[in-house]
């Protein structure tokens, strides 16, 4: 057993990394529609990474998870299930470092999501939450709506028809009723903006934040440590800015989403994601990823 010292009166133990064991909880392979592969490679690459700096990481299914628990006091975590969320948030309640935070990721729910963005002067489209039972076209005409995306708002994205473009009210009215008939109870319907698809990814607390155009090849992209390789058309500090105001409005950590860059460099947050798949740059994030983690814990134990 490690060894206690005294200072200033206060029995401290020495931060043994030996001594760490987390319980590393991946995604269901529902929630991770058409990237099951590149969740789980973020996940593997920081669990190994943890690993390399003396950590043990037991990994566990989500559902197991659910089912059975875990022993563990530090977690970090892919989940998305309704029952992980709750059991998370009673870990993090009793003590545990939970990351994200279960809190974080329900906040991350896009009904949840989009009354804290709106609610905090974020840049987010104007928006309609609904009941998908909800009579809702005549509003949409009123409102001067043509397209929009409507959106599944009870929970994280499962298909990709939860996420819906409608060209004009009367197809976002069906979209709904489809939603209805799922056995979807709210959504989010979000006014269309023209511009460009941004796709970004942050660590909270470190440099490291990324970004791409995911539909125009060669386009500017920004790690850790990497410069523009064109001028970009819009303010990336001020993007960096926003995310991370996100990323602590919603209380998560490893973070990641999507934005219209629009005229004049407008930049609006259309997603944010808890966790997300890091796919074009999970070899450079998983280090960051595991530092931040490893600063947590040692927060902790201080």
């Amino acid at each position: 057993m490690p060894a206690l010292y005294a200072r200033a009166g206060v029995i401290h133990k020495p931060f043994i990394m030996a001594d760490i064991k987390i319980a590393g909880i991946m995604r269901a392979g529902v929630f991770s529609p058409n990237h099951i592969g590149n969740d789980a490679a973020i996940f593997n690459l920081v669990a190994e990474q943890l690993r390399k700096r003396g950590c043990e990481v037991n990994v566990y299914s989500e559902d197991e998870f659910d089912t059975r628990g875990v022993k563990e006091d530090i977690i970090i975590n892919m989940c998305r299930e309704r029952r992980s969320m709750q059991r998370l948030q009673e870990l993090e309640d009793a003590g545990a470092l939970v990351i994200n935070s279960g809190y974080g990721i329900e906040n991350c729910t896009r009904e949840r999501m989009a009354r804290i963005l709106l609610g905090s002067g974020i840049p987010y489209p104007e928006s309609i939450i609904a009941d998908t039972d909800e009579v809702v076209k005549t509003h949409l005409k009123r409102a001067g709506y043509t397209g929009c995306w409507v959106k599944r708002g009870d929970g994280h994205t499962k298909h990709r028809e939860d996420i819906s473009f409608a060209r004009h009210p009367q197809e976002a009215q069906e979209l709904l009723q489809e939603f209805f008939m799922r056995g979807i109870k709210k959504a989010v319907i979000n006014r269309h903006l023209e511009g460009n698809l941004l796709k970004f990814y942050g660590v909270a607390g470190t440099p490291f934040f990324y970004w791409f155009y995911p539909l125009h090849l060669g386009s500017a992209r920004i790690g850790a440590d990497r410069e523009a390789a064109v001028n970009p058309e819009f303010d990336v500090e001020a993007l960096k800015k926003i995310c991370s105001r996100c990323a602590d409005l919603l209380d998560v950590q490893i973070y990641g989403g999507d934005c219209i860059i629009g005229e004049g460099g407008k930049i609006t947050v259309i997603d944010f994601d808890d966790w997300p798949s890091f796919a074009p740059c999970r070899t450079d994030a998983a280090p960051v990823i595991a530092r931040m983690i490893m600063n947590q814990i040692k927060n902790r134990v201080k």
